[in-house]
């Protein structure tokens, strides 16, 4: 019970840190006159990933660094599903796509694909973590390239040092958080005997696209939609390239292979899907945020499943073991 608690308020300060980093480093980019394009897609995406670049970084200072992979996917896939389908649910209405995002991600989901081409043998080396790190600065400066002309409806605020104190406090919570979050899931799986990764996956990485969905519904309620899906899908670059390479940077990991082909190839098929849905009409409508919410369902129920099954296949082999 007590291990449920520290977890619980782990999550609490991990989600209220995120909440308030990406609070305070939107109204710090705006005090510095940044377009709207690059607060979306540099600046608070930047922010947004703290929680689960945290939340890795914890996981392989201490010895289980797949678990923090599982987290980066599990999240991605939300973010690019339901996060989606929920913002255009409570927005009530169909989310508007500009052009010009349509074009700077043409390669988008070729991007998402280097963490699995590179992770296929089941292990991700100091080198290919600096790959996927050059990676994620070559897409980001492409964008920051294309996208940044200067907002003069922004306002400079007179409030810099204030914002960038808040924003350097909201990070200690993050971090203090992402701590605590990584060693009592673990804990708890343990107690639950569950695969570590799947909580990592579903219910931390669920937790951590909390801050991109919150950011979200406050742009689209104020007709920002490109603020929103800048964010989301500047998040899930970051997470699939920058923050992987972190992680292997700091401690080259061996990780079950499903993950690859599970829950990585789920990430690309979902990034080519919501592209398409983009595609269609530079929208996406009601109908096709049902679409995502039923794709992230199938994944849910593909990777239990798929869980399930290598259980079985373990202790069978365990089973084999011990009779010869």
């Amino acid at each position: 019970m007590e291990n449920i608690f520290i977890f619980i308020f782990a999550m609490f300060m991990v989600i209220k840190g995120a909440t308030m980093a990406t609070k305070y480093s939107a109204q710090l980019a705006n005090n510095f006159h940044l377009s709207k394009y690059t607060i979306g897609f540099i600046v608070i995406s930047c922010i947004s990933i703290l929680p689960e670049t945290f939340i890795s970084i914890n996981s392989a200072l201490t010895g289980i660094p797949s678990f923090g992979l599982g987290t980066l996917f599990g999240g991605n896939i939300a973010d690019l599903t339901i996060v989606f389908a929920v913002v255009i649910l409570l927005a009530g209405r169909e989310m508007k796509i500009e052009s010009k995002i349509i074009k700077n991600y043409k390669v988008y989901p070729f991007f998402l694909m280097l963490p699995l081409v590179l992770g296929f043998d089941g292990f991700l080396s100091r080198l290919e973590g600096i790959a996927l790190i050059i990676a994620g600065g070559v897409f980001y400066y492409l964008a920051f390239k294309d996208g940044n002309e200067i907002n003069q409806n922004l306002k400079n605020g007179k409030d810099k040092y204030k914002n960038f104190l808040m924003l350097l406090f909201s990070m200690a919570v993050l971090l203090i958080g992402s701590h605590f979050t990584v060693t009592s899931a673990v804990t708890l799986a343990n107690s639950f005997e569950i695969n570590p990764i799947l909580i990592g996956m579903f219910i931390v990485g669920l937790g951590t696209t909390l801050p991109e969905l919150f950011f979200a519904l406050k742009s689209i309620k104020k007709d920002d939609d490109s603020l929103a899906i800048g964010d989301i899908l500047g998040t899930v670059m970051a997470d699939a390239t920058i923050v992987v390479g972190i992680l292997a940077l700091i401690n080259p990991f061996a990780f079950p292979r499903e993950i690859i082909f599970i829950t990585g190839l789920f990430m690309v098929m979902a990034s080519f899907i919501l592209f398409g849905f983009m595609n269609s009409g530079q929208k996406i409508s009601k109908r096709e945020s049902f679409l995502l919410f039923l794709f992230w369902i199938f994944f849910v129920l593909v990777e239990f499943f798929a869980n399930q099954s290598m259980e079985i296949l373990n202790n069978a082999k365990e089973l084999t073991s011990n009779i010869f």
